[in-house]
């Protein structure tokens, strides 16, 4: 088994030592679904250390005076903004990769609703607004 910081690997007793509190206050954080530890066979909780990060996150906004809803929001948007950067990581390698293997220049605008559009070289994007990200292939 690889061990990493997904890994289910502390009972409740002991991430509620590690996260400075109450296992009561984790039991009430999973059936809000602040925190979802993994569940053994048995149905006994199993929490990782990016579930003991979490719970000390919410540690830190409730003790700035964060409500358990913000607290949920706040979790919420920082998840959307790590799939969201695992996203444009995608992308990014998916740029790289077409445009290595495409021999020549390429052009690209951005269409109307938001989409990449590809344009011969040498066209010109009639609209004003639009905006057009080019870059050279390097030659070595």
């Amino acid at each position: 088994m690889q061990v990493d910081g997904e890994s289910p690997l502390f009972v409740i007793s002991v991430a509620a030592e590690l996260a400075g509190m109450h296992p009561q206050t984790l039991r009430q954080y999973d059936r809000m679904g602040l925190v979802s530890p993994k569940r053994t066979a048995g149905k006994s909780r199993r929490y990782s250390m990016r579930d003991v990060a979490q719970l000390r996150e919410i540690q830190q906004l409730s003790s700035e005076g964060v409500s358990l809803e913000g607290i949920r929001r706040v979790l919420g948007l920082e998840n959307e903004v790590n799939e969201l950067r695992a996203r444009v990581r995608e992308l990014e390698r998916a740029l790289a990769d077409e445009m290595l293997n495409r021999p020549g220049r390429r052009v690209f605008a951005a269409g109307a609703e938001g989409e990449v559009v590809t344009l011969r070289t040498g066209t010109r994007v009639r609209r004003e607004n639009a905006v057009v990200v080019w870059r050279p292939l390097e030659r070595g």
